[in-house]
């Protein structure tokens, strides 16, 4: 289905409703950076609080450079202002580098990561959930749907190294860890994997339950008295409706898959937008964080705009308030 498609479809409530997520998507960025602004300066410590001691004339002149003398409203417009204009600032930990170039350093090898584990998942998922609902009460839906709740139950600090014993070490078909972007994808593939495993499962269930809705339904009863072939029963008139609370899960799953994992890019050694976030948690540096959060922020809500898209072009019936 093409964009413009999908814009000839966007028509009554669903384009206001659009145009209306659209105006309301910056009001709920600012009120995510506002929240995330003060809730790091209220938490205990600061961003030098690790710092051997230092003359009080120099740290009072390194918090000079930084604002934190001022009072926290100035801090705030100051930032807001800075980010109006594009800028994030200067990282407090990370010396003579500014947080838009970390950001433009990391986040290209996270959304590469993301994006493989997000096709993998969708894969995984969507075709364990369709024969699944398929051999409803088999020996295969009892077995796809135990595979699938053992992907969501093992964090991904346990399927990482497990893949690496297995494929790495054992068999030697991948790399163990490293990063060589797209030159070598086979480096790529043990961590998008790890990653997009627990999501799998869940598009399995998710799928699943969709299709079983589906598949009672009156019209597909009404085409398999017909006498049309199972095949186009299911791909032409039940799949359709049947992806539709995996649509809905996307949106949010893809922001999280495209933002990275800490673990994953930790034991693979992929260097990445979520390893900089937690270290720059841990060490209180702010613009770092704030930076983060306003990327992982906006992902989130464009993702989520895009899946209710996607939800009313798939099912006409849903209405737009």
């Amino acid at each position: 289905m093409g964009f413009r498609t999908i814009l000839r479809k966007l028509q009554g409530d669903q384009f206001r409703y659009v145009v209306i997520r659209l105006i309301q998507a910056p009001v709920v960025l600012l009120l995510l950076i506002t929240l995330s602004f003060f809730l790091m300066r209220f938490a205990p410590g600061g961003p030098f609080m690790l710092e051997q001691r230092t003359d009080p004339v120099i740290e009072q002149a390194i918090r000079a450079k930084y604002l934190l003398d001022k009072p926290l409203s100035y801090q705030y417009w100051s930032f807001v202002k800075d980010l109006l204009r594009g800028d994030l600032g200067p990282s407090f930990k990370h010396k003579n580098r500014t947080v838009n170039e970390i950001i433009a350093a990391t986040l290209p090898h996270s959304i590469y990561l993301g994006v493989i584990a997000t096709l993998l998942a969708a894969f995984l998922g969507i075709a364990a959930g369709l024969f699944s609902a398929i051999r409803h009460d088999t020996s295969v839906d009892y077995g796809l749907m135990a595979c699938a709740v053992i992907g969501i139950s093992l964090p991904t600090f346990v399927i990482g190294p497990l893949l690496q014993l297995s494929f790495s070490i054992y068999w030697q078909w991948f790399p163990l860890a490293g990063y060589e972007g797209m030159a070598k994808p086979s480096y790529i593939i043990l961590p998008a994997l790890s990653l997009a495993l627990p999501f799998a499962g869940r598009i399995a269930r998710l799928m699943r339950a969709g299709m079983l809705d589906v598949l009672n339904a009156d019209f597909v009863r009404t085409a398999r008295a017909k006498g049309l072939p199972e095949t186009i029963v299911i791909f032409r008139h039940t799949i359709r409706g049947g992806i539709l609370p995996v649509v809905s899960y996307l949106g949010p799953a893809i922001a999280q898959l495209v933002t990275g994992s800490l673990v994953v890019e930790k034991i693979f050694q992929i260097p990445g937008l979520g390893r900089e976030f937690v270290e720059g948690a841990l060490n209180r540096d702010y613009t770092l964080v704030m930076g983060t959060v306003i990327v992982y922020g906006a992902l989130i809500i464009l993702f989520n705009l895009l899946s209710d898209i996607m939800y009313g072009v798939l099912d006409p019936r849903v209405k737009y308030v």
